[in-house]
Order: structure tokens, then sequence, then C-alpha cells
């Protein structure tokens, strides 16, 4: 009998504690350091975008494909459909640096020349995401966190620090943050194959004589398609941004990109840890499992999402206030407030993505995608010709995630008759309104300092009190009676 698949809890906290570690060190970074030089800031955030946006090229959907077939192959092949994949990425990459390089010399794109520091960060961003897959596989998600998301979060505020009192150029800067990526990918290598060992098995007709290549093939081709259209909606701003305002404004838009982002982090394990066991699922038909799953997860996550926007909505002016650069840092609040709504709304639906990736209907990826890509593309040009700057960019980022989620929520109920919504998640819901209405109203205290405590700690006692005495979450339940137990409450 084929054992169980469940993801381990362990792996989960761990996976947020470490996130939050860095997300910490990141926001300490965006409050104090990253205002002094917005202009940097922009343009590390345009070269991010680029690599994010040539790294599912060399992907080439090799990393969904070994979560994909995995379930149908046995271990020797599994082996060696790893294999294959870093030999795609190693090619891939190649052919695109030398269509990169043709771009670069055709091209009049005043910021063409920030490509070729995308690259490197590309290619180390295309083997993490490889590793990463098989480790997730593997149930072991939390240490290549800790690389991926402390290192840049610690070497980024090091650029800058160099830039500011040390008198660093740009160049020099950007290749120190360059270096962070490769070190990540060496690390999580060396970590995979601690744990893991695939062989030299370079000879791949058995592969294919297991499944299909024509189906590996197009199921990759519609992945790279899928990613890269979603990265292109999700990044498209911070390419816009500098060609219609300005390199510092993309500063500022990343300042509250990177608070609004803190909410995603425990979705982001979540979704990492159970994409294979959604994979088996599916693979077996077992839709009774995999509806327990979808309602369960999204009551969690959005559980956890409500109470930290909440806290965002309520504490982050009076934060802000307490800053020394609260004038550079105060253009940033809006975008926080939306995008973080938006992050709230894409945690709430669960794990859609993940169920249409690895079903049969995966090919419908495309269709939501080029709508997202379309709706945000358009109202970003709309909203910015408007005269509504980074704003209006915000909110175009927020109503085509709203689009692009709807639309995968009534595609998943019709072809599954599946929804990640019952009474408990409505209830918490009105809830969190009720919750945040009232605290919203209430007066301000005389220090920004006692305002910011005593609202979102009201906020988190009443709304995590609620849910728990009504029994809402089954996670928080089980968490706050271990707690009660552990530290003598109950027995």
């Amino acid at each position: 009998m084929e054992k169980k698949r469940v993801a381990p809890v362990k792996q989960v906290v761990l996976f947020a504690i470490f996130n939050y570690l860095g997300t910490a060190i990141g926001v300490i970074s965006t409050l104090f350091i990253y205002p002094k030089d917005k202009e940097l800031l922009g343009t590390i955030r345009y070269i991010d975008n680029l690599s994010q946006l040539l790294c599912p090229i060399m992907v080439l959907g090799a990393s969904q494909a070994l979560i994909k077939f995995y379930p149908a192959l046995d271990e020797r092949h599994q082996k060696q459909l790893f294999n294959y994949s870093i030999v795609s990425v190693l090619i891939t990459g190649l052919v695109t640096f030398l269509g990169l390089t043709l771009y670069a010399n055709l091209s009049d794109n005043p910021y063409v020349n920030l490509a070729y520091y995308a690259f490197p960060i590309a290619i180390a961003l295309a083997f993490v995401e490889l590793f990463k897959k098989q480790l997730q596989d593997l149930q072991r998600i939390a240490v290549p966190s800790l690389f991926e998301k402390i290192i840049p979060k610690v070497v980024l505020p090091a650029v800058f620090l160099f830039v500011l009192y040390q008198g660093v150029s740009y160049d020099n800067a950007i290749w120190l943050y360059i270096f962070g990526f490769v070190f990540i990918a060496l690390f999580t290598g060396v970590y995979l194959f601690k744990y893991y060992k695939p062989g030299l098995n370079y000879r791949f007709k058995t592969l294919f004589g297991e499944i299909s290549r024509k189906d590996y093939f197009r199921y990759s081709l519609y992945a790279l398609a899928g990613s890269l259209g979603s990265l292109l909606a999700f990044r498209i701003d911070g390419l816009i941004i500098p060609n219609y305002i300005s390199i510092a404004a993309n500063g500022t838009f990343s300042i509250g990109s990177i608070l609004a982002s803190t909410l995603q982090i425990p979705a982001v394990g979540m979704f990492a840890l159970y994409a294979p066991i959604i994979s088996t699922y599916l693979k077996d038909h077992n839709l009774k499992e995999l509806d327990v799953k979808y309602k369960e997860i999204a009551r969690l996550l959005f559980f956890i999402g409500a109470v930290l926007y909440g806290c965002i909505f309520l504490g982050i002016e009076d934060l802000f206030r307490l800053m020394p650069d609260y004038n550079k840092l105060k253009d940033s609040i809006p975008i926080v407030e939306i995008l973080g709504f938006s992050v709230l709304i894409n945690m709430a639906t669960g794990f859609n993505s993940e169920i249409i990736t690895y079903s049969k209907y995966y090919r419908f990826n495309l269709i939501a995608v080029a709508l997202l890509i379309v709706l945000t593309i358009s109202l970003n040009i709309l909203l910015l010709e408007a005269g509504y700057g980074i704003i209006g960019v915000a909110w175009a980022s927020f109503i085509s995630m709203t689009v692009f989620n709807i639309s995968k929520l009534v595609f998943i109920y019709k072809k599954f008759g599946l929804l990640p919504f019952d009474g408990k998640f409505f209830k918490m819901g009105f809830i969190f309104l009720l919750a945040g209405f009232a605290l919203h109203i209430l007066p301000q205290l005389g220090s920004h300092l006692f305002t910011l405590v005593y609202k979102t700690g009201v906020y988190i006692g009443i709304t995590v009190f609620a849910v728990y005495k009504l029994r809402l979450v089954y996670q928080l339940n089980v968490w706050v009676e271990q707690a009660l137990k552990k530290f003598g409450f109950v027995k």
C-alpha cells in the first residue's frame, strides 16, 4: 500500500521562521536604509524583475515537470528525470544568453545594459528553483529557505551601506548583490545532494520509454508559458514605472511591495509543501481528501493573512510616524494597503494554481495568465496616463489579481466541484471586518507608539480569541491547546 503523504508541520514552522527572519531584516532595511537611496533601490528592483522574467525561460517548465511526472515513475527514472532537468537548464541558459546579447545590441532601451546584471542572477535562480522542487518531494524546504530568504536580505542592505558610507560604485555594489545569488545556488545544491544522490545516468532513452516525450515537452511548454506570464503580470510594474515615471518612483513602489509581500510567507510554505501531495491526490482521483485540504488550508491562510493585514492597516501610519525617514516612506503607505489586500485575497483562495497546474487541465493556466497579462498591462497604461502614478499601478495590480483568482475559482468549481469556502470561512470574514472597522474608528492616543500597540494588540486579541472559541480554524485550536498544556493551564 502506498504510504499516505502528509506535509510535516516542523518543515512549515521552520520555513515560516526563516522567512520571517529574512522579512524582519528586509523590513528594517526598508524602513531605515533603502529610503536613503531610492535610485539604487529602483535600479536593483529593475534588475530583479528582469532576472525573474529570464529565470522561467531557463527552467523551461522542468521544475514543475518534476512534481507532475514523479508519481508515475520509479526511483531510478525519477533520478533520470532530475538529471535531464539539469541538462535542460544548462542548454536553455546558453540559448537565453545568446538571445539576450542579440537583443542588447539591437535595442535602444536606456536600461538594456542592466540585463547583463540580470542574467547571472537568473541562471542562479533557475538552479535554485530546480533544486527546491526536488527538495519539495523530499519534504525538506526549511533549510533552503534559510539560504534563499536570509542571504539576499543581508547582502542588499550591505550593498546600500557600502554605497552610502564607503563610496562604492553602483556597478561594484550590484556585482556584490549578484554573488549573493550565486552562493544561494551553491549552498542549496550542496544541501540537496547531501540527501539525494541522482548519480550520473544521462542516458535518457529509457526515461522517455516510461513517460511520453511529447507529453513531457507539451507540459513543460505550458508550464513555461504559465510561469512566464504570471511573472510578467506580477513584475510588469517594476519595468513600466521607470519608463513612465522615474527609477526613484520604482524605489518608492518597491518599498510598499516589499512590506506587502510579508503577508504571503505562510502561503508560500504551505503551497510548496502541498504541491507533491496535491499532485498525488489528482493522480489517484482522490477529490474527497483534496476538498478537505483545500478548505482547511484556505481557512488557515485566510486567518493568518487577515490578522497580519489588519495589523498593517491599523498600524502602518503610526509605525511610519515613528521612523526618522517618514517623509520618504509615507508615499508607500497606500501601496502597502492596496497590494497587501491583494495578497490577502490570494491567500484566502487557497492553492488554486497548484490544483490546475498538476491536473489534466493545466492548459487553462495559459488562458488565466493571458487574461492577467492583458488586464495588468492595459490597466497600468490606462491609470498611468490618467495621472494616478504609482497608486494607479497598485490598483491595476489589485484588480488584475482579483479577476485572476476569481477565474481560477470558477474553473476549479466547474471541473472538480470544489470551492475553498464554507460557512466557517465567512464567519471569520465577518469577525475580521467588524473588529477592523471598530478599531479603525477608535480615537488616536497622544503617542503614535501607544496607538500602534493598543490598536494592533486589541485587534489580534479579539480576532484570535473569537476564532479560537468558535473553532473556525482547526490548526489554531490544536496550537493553542498544545500551548496551554505545555504551560500547565490545562491537563
